[in-house]
């Protein structure tokens, strides 16, 4: 691409020969020689960026001499450049929750491009997308050696609706692939498949050229694939589907963090435990909106599966991305689960030759570090609600002693009576041990660590305890392959970990149903049960309506508390149980050491089983091939769906856009406190009859048994709306005391959220919501927005937004806005009865400050400065149009 420099045009584009062949790639070190600046100390995950700036040529949003030259000035300032850029990402990876919505969208765009005379097949991905099928199955069957195919069938009799829709789009679309269900977690598959670090393909010249693998992906754990060197991050749907549309994705050159890691971990530790610390640390730091990018010589000890837990675990931490620069781990990894030598030697070659190679000499400016000694890593949980609340194990019986006292305000000794059953449940009692999520299962150290203990607490007479429900569910199939190579998943099964299905359960809130009487007993003593999991994600109210306390723990660490059975208990010192002899067993006679797992690992984790496993990934089984849907361009929506309907967003669209207006007498739909994530605005699990989402599903005769879950309910906007903010653990501080999607409609009532939220539409009210710090935490799921959006929310007014939620807001065309000046809703006394203006929205420019007038109650008035987090230019047209698809969507039916 030529790039003019002044009177000069420099040319970046060079050849790489690789294996006696010659491939083309855009070199920095040829930008550097054209005099547009010192780009040799920039951290290896600005350089994928700054690759693909030198790629594009200018089409408006794109490439200018100016935006190459802003990296330069990135390291000359100290890490610091916040320049908009336009970056297009190779590749989509999508999961089926998110995914259908999205896909849904697309379907509708194309029935919105026809009715402003545009051409159908306009709506049509550019960039490969793969969408994996990992989130619909749920946990009903557990502890027997039919339990995987028993959820599997229930899966399907659940959502055959959904699997026949998203079978039509992948005959309907050009370059979107399904990976049918049964086959694992996305973002494992992503790691062990599909990613290729180095990607390779023709240009519009027919020409051969080597590029960084990037990609955004409609989860925000997407980020598990920088483990890989993959550059990729969470994205809403929205934005995911702009991005497959040709749209770029308008961003700031972000600052890069710096986490060295030095030193080894020591015998006893996990991956897991190492990533839960730097979870704690990278919180207290702050680093939300930035890249993390971890060095240091800790990491030639490091193995990728290490790092890629890591990497998942970015949206905790709250980092755009945490990122892994390619070196000889990053080879190792792809040799062994089955890359080609071919892209091995591209990788390599690549690498060295365009900086983004990691050796003993790899230095870059950062703009802040920050550093751990694996050394001091120790065993650890975290929990009862949020990711970063580390506690060391030897802490863990005081630290959930407290909780009770301080957190949850409940007596520990209070025992309820289960019917049928010769054992109590009191508080503590952990009735959901669950090894789940890509997260740990895509680790073969923990998992054959967590076979180990089960074979070594089985051979001792050892079982879980008997309200425990445990489950097995990995995130490959590989995983299944060197368990039962290993000789351990008899082992597991024995003691109740039999496999119960391929996907995400647990982690993501299809825990299915405990033990009926188990739930009552819990109901009856309002009692505080808790869960053990492998997972990424402890939010209150996410695992399961029973348990009210959630922990974080390693494979190994979950077999020994679904043994132990309560959180009531100093593994480190006290017994787990007894040996068949009656001799007290603790946890350090069952723990294995480092070498017999990496032996293990060694000798069963094979090459040639991620070939054999993925040799068919797209296939499916024999229920997937059955699956028929008919061969047609645009979606012929079933009115009778529960599951898919045709969503409003482009119904009756004019073809010009609007403009911004300023918000004049809004009502408070809801104030909410700090860390309010997205599943407290758009939960993914199971719901109850009487909600406003399950009354919707009854008057269309849909039985309880058959709701499923929010989550598998999203390409329906209908129980989508209704499920906005009706986490039944959020709290609207509008009402004094009281959990759960409510607030006071017009007649200063309590009502629920979606019935208020309809009463004010109908006076041609507008709407908003007031929330706190770390607002939108959490995953990446447009329905948080899109739901906001169609209750007819107008702005979020917070103290701080994540960043993904913040970016899908404005996809939908709801503003967010933060308070400045140390303003905050409870030094505004808001009550949830004020009325609310804010002005300077017709003129709006990125990032600035506008008027908000708040009338309270008593008729008092006070006007306070907000900040508009509208941070681009791009995303003012966004909100102009009603929403970035309706932008996209007017600009292809003009392009025709």
């Amino acid at each position: 691409m030529p790039i003019t420099v002044g009177q000069d045009t420099a040319n970046t584009r060079r050849n790489l020969s690789v294996n006696g062949k010659s491939i083309a790639y855009y070199s920095i070190r040829a930008a550097q020689e054209a005099g547009l600046g010192d780009f040799s100390k920039l951290p290896a995950a600005l350089k994928v960026v700054l690759e693909n700036i030198l790629r594009f040529e200018d089409d408006g949003f794109s490439v200018s001499v100016d935006d190459i030259k802003a990296f330069a000035e990135w390291g000359a300032n100290g890490g610091k450049n916040p320049r908009e850029i336009a970056y297009r990402p190779a590749r989509v990876l999508m999961q089926d929750f998110t995914g259908v919505p999205a896909v849904v969208d697309l379907a509708a765009m194309r029935d919105g491009i026809k009715a402003l005379g545009g051409d159908a097949q306009k709506i049509n991905p550019l960039n490969p997308v793969d969408l994996v099928i990992d989130h619909s199955v749920m946990i009903d069957a557990f502890g027997n050696p039919r339990a995987f195919q028993m959820n599997v069938d229930r899966e399907y009799e659940r959502n055959m609706e959904r699997y026949q829709f998203l079978k039509w789009g992948q005959s309907a679309f050009d370059n979107f692939r399904v990976v049918p269900p049964g086959t694992g977690i996305c973002h494992q598959v992503n790691l062990e498949y599909l990613g290729q670090t180095v990607w390779s393909d023709k240009d519009q010249n027919g020409e051969e050229i080597a590029y960084p693998d990037t990609l955004v992906g409609t989860d925000s754990h997407t980020t598990m694939i920088n483990g890989m060197a993959v550059l990729g991050w969470g994205v809403g749907g929205i934005e995911a589907e702009a991005a497959m549309l040709g749209q770029p994705i308008s961003m700031l050159i972000p600052e890069v963090i710096g986490f060295e890691l030095t030193g080894a971990m020591v015998e006893g530790t996990t991956g897991t435990d190492l990533v839960l610390k730097v979870v704690e640390m990278l919180r207290e730091k702050g680093v939300v909106g930035k890249f993390v990018e971890f060095y240091g010589s800790g990491l030639d000890r490091l193995p990728l599966a290490d790092r890629a837990t890591i990497a998942n675990m970015a949206p905790e931490y709250g980092a755009t991305c945490g990122f892994f620069p390619i070196d000889g781990e990053t080879l190792r990894y792809m040799r062994n689960t089955g890359r080609d030598e071919d892209r091995l030697a591209l990788v390599e070659a690549y690498a060295k030759e365009n900086g983004l190679w990691r050796d003993e000499n790899y230095a870059p400016i950062y703009t802040d570090t920050l550093s751990l000694d694996m050394g001091t890593i120790v065993p650890a949980i975290s929990g009862p609600k949020r990711p970063q609340d580390y506690v060391a194990l030897t802490a863990a019986k005081a630290a959930f002693t407290k909780e009770m006292a301080e957190t949850f305000k409940r007596p520990m000794d209070k025992e309820v009576t289960v019917k049928g059953e010769d054992y109590t449940m009191e508080s503590g009692k952990v009735v959901i041990a669950s090894i789940t999520s890509c997260t740990n299962t895509s680790n073969p150290y923990v998992m054959i660590g967590a076979g180990l203990v089960a074979k070594k607490a089985h051979e001792l007479g050892l079982n879980r305890q008997p309200w425990v429900k445990t489950s097995l569910a990995p995130g490959s199939q590989v995983v299944t392959e060197y368990l039962e190579a290993a000789g351990l998943q008899q082992h597991l099964d024995a003691i109740g970990f039999n496999l119960v299905g391929y996907g995400c359960t647990t982690c993501i809130g299809n825990s299915g149903p405990i033990q009926k009487e188990i739930s009552e007993a819990i109901a009856e003593g309002d009692l505080v049960a808790t869960s053990v999991l492998s997972g990424n994600r402890n939010f209150e109210g996410r695992i399961s309506p029973d348990v009210r306390a959630n922990y974080l723990a390693s494979p190994p660490l979950v077999v020994v508390y679904a043994l132990a059975g309560t959180m009531d208990i100093d593994l480190t010192s006290e017994p787990i149980g007894q040996d068949k002899d009656g001799n007290d067993v603790f946890m350090k006679d069952i723990w294995p050491d480092q070498k017999e797992i990496a032996d293990l690992v060694q000798e069963t984790v094979t090459r040639e089983a991620f070939q054999s496993k993925y040799a068919d990934v797209f296939k499916g089984d024999e229920k997937w091939q059955a699956v028929e849907v008919p061969q047609q361009e645009t979606y012929d929506w079933p009115p009778t769906s529960t599951y898919i309907q045709n969503p409003p967003y482009f119904q009756g669209m004019s073809p010009e856009p609007g403009t911004i207006s300023n918000i004049d007498g809004a009502k408070v739909l809801a104030i909410l406190g700090d860390m309010v994530t997205t599943d407290h605005i758009s939960p993914a699990g199971s719901f109850a009859a009487t909600s406003p989402a399950g009354k919707y599903l009854t008057e269309r005769q849909v039985q309880p048994r058959e709701f499923n879950s929010y989550g598998s309910r999203r390409g329906n906007h209908e129980v989508m709306m209704r499920g906005t903010f009706a986490n039944i653990r959020i709290k609207n501080e509008m009402l004094d005391g009281v959990e759960g999607g409510y607030t006071k409609g017009p007649d200063g009532q309590q009502t629920s959220i979606y019935d208020a939220s309809m009463a004010y539409q109908e006076q041609g009210v507008p709407l908003v919501v007031f929330g706190g710090q770390q607002y939108g935490a959490g995953s990446s799921r447009d329905w948080a927005a899109k739901g906001t959006a169609l209750l007819g929310i107008k702005a979020v007014i917070a103290e701080s937004f994540e960043r993904i939620h913040r970016s899908n807001l404005v996809g939908m065309g709801v503003i967010p806005f933060e308070f400045t000046g140390g303003d905050t809703r409870n030094s505004l006394g808001l009550k949830g009865d004020e009325t609310v203006s804010i002005d300077g929205l017709d003129k709006i420019e990125p990032l600035q400050e506008v008027p908000c007038t708040i009338t309270y109650g008593d008729g008092t008035t006070k006007t306070i400065t907000l900040k508009c987090r509208i941070d681009t230019a791009p995303e003012i047209e966004y909100v102009e149009n009603g929403g970035v698809l309706q932008y996209v969507l007017r600009n292809l039916a003009k392009a025709d």
